[in-house]
């Protein structure tokens, strides 16, 4: 661990209040999309909260699962058992990759110096953005790749997304889900919940890694700030996804990746 890491602050003090409602609003931003949210919450915890850089991809990340595990059960009622075991081998291809690129991801980050750290997750931001805008606002076709591209395009796909996913913090379905659509053809319902079945181990295999780290005490400090903002998390992801459609996606979505990237310049400037 560098230097400049020991010496990030390691405690939130701010009143749980705040921690509540920062969580709430991130959530119900995720909840109108369909997503978690977590891309919102990592600068918010870094520039609201005094995080530095590797302590709040290892809060978001610790949040994120909290709330994966939380809507897994709800995202798998909403489709088929069936219509889910049916693309399988999809979930299995990208985890080939995905649980190394987690690996991966999260000993770069443990290893990269703090200024350095916050450059990369601004330009995660800026990817962010991107793929947010591609999948709500662009119709996705598919690929139709013969099995023998398919497979180690897929393992790649599923590397760089779970780099991504352990360096934010993130559960990665913003990338998983165009993945899956264009990759294997599956509709867009059915991929939101291989995404899940993807991610979920994908981030256990990131947390682990981060486990080894002397940042990770992290958590144990901000037990309360973490139990306070996964609370705020879910409670705003239910009223997110009551409020989904009642938002026109043109608006949302490109005032969505506004905010990303805002953050994105917010975060490349950070000392």
């Amino acid at each position: 661990m560098t230097m400049d890491k020991a010496l990030a602050p390691a405690r939130s003090n701010h009143p749980p209040a705040l921690v509540f409602g920062a969580g709430a609003v991130i959530g119900i931003l995720g909840g109108m999309i369909g997503l978690g949210g977590a891309e919102f919450r990592l600068p918010l915890l870094i520039g609201l909260f005094g995080f530095a850089a590797l302590s709040a991809v290892i809060l978001n990340k610790a949040m994120s699962l909290v709330v994966v595990l939380v809507a897994l059960p709800a995202r798998l009622a909403a489709v088929s058992a069936s219509d889910v075991a049916a693309h399988w081998p999809a979930a299995v291809n990208l985890l080939a990759g995905s649980l190394l690129g987690a690996w991966a991801g999260a000993t770069w980050a443990v290893r990269m110096r703090s200024s350095t750290l916050y450059k990369v997750l601004a330009a995660l931001m800026v990817l962010m953005a991107a793929a947010l805008l591609a999948t709500h606002t662009a119709t996705l076709g598919t690929l139709a790749l013969p099995l023998w591209a398919q497979v180690p395009i897929g393992v790649l796909a599923g590397f760089g997304i779970g780099v991504v996913a352990a360096v934010m913090g993130v559960a990665g379905g913003e990338l998983l889900i165009p993945t899956i659509v264009l990759l294997f053809a599956v509709g867009i319902r059915t991929a939101g919940s291989l995404s899940l079945l993807v991610s979920l181990p994908t981030m256990l295999v990131a947390f682990a890694r981060y486990s080894r780290d002397g940042s990770f005490a992290v958590l144990g400090t901000n037990r309360r700030f973490t139990l306070v903002m996964i609370a705020g998390s879910i409670t705003g992801a239910v009223l997110g996804g009551l409020l989904l459609g009642v938002f026109p996606d043109l608006v949302l979505i490109p005032a969505l990746a506004v905010i990303l990237l805002v953050s994105a310049v917010k975060l490349a400037r950070h000392d």
